[in-house]
């Protein structure tokens, strides 16, 4: 039988909810939920830590073990596709598009960003709108920006 755990976890920019199954982290999302949980399984300790790192700016690529258990096999291209979006750096939506083979498809790789499961471990603030403005962010804007500002990155709303 599968352990499921759920933890949350204080960030500089609000509560986010850590969602594992046995040893695979599955979702890392901001949530309105706070509830005080101790983190007992190893990967999500692992997750806290390097969200700690993270946000105290000593970490720049994460290492956890993790598990897509839901999205289309585009949404999973999309996704695998923001993990080699360099710490500090920024792409298009039709940069991804056209990394992926759909040079068109920028309004479906614009809806899959929107659908991360994992937000920050997989960053998708780090995509762009093509005339360099930030663009939303399903978490909030205001996070997308603080996300990017904390990289070093200026850009508009």
């Amino acid at each position: 039988m599968s352990n499921f755990q759920i933890a949350y976890y204080k960030s500089p920019i609000g509560t986010i909810k850590i969602a594992a199954v046995d040893d695979l982290i599955y979702s890392v999302d901001f949530t309105d939920e706070v509830d005080d949980v101790t983190y007992t399984s190893h990967e999500i300790q692992n997750c806290v830590f390097q969200l700690d790192e993270y946000f105290v700016g000593k970490r720049r690529n994460f290492s956890i073990n993790y598990v897509f258990d839901k999205g289309t096999d585009f949404q999973k291209r999309v996704w695998n596709e923001m993990m080699k979006i360099p710490f500090g750096k920024v792409v298009s939506y039709e940069d991804i598009a056209v990394s992926i083979g759909h040079a068109k498809a920028f309004r479906a790789v614009g809806s899959a960003v929107g659908k991360n499961p994992m937000a920050i471990i997989i960053p998708c603030h780090r995509v762009v709108r093509s005339d360099g403005k930030a663009g939303n962010y399903s978490s909030g804007q205001w996070r997308k920006l603080w996300l990017l500002n904390h990289e070093g990155i200026k850009i508009g709303a």
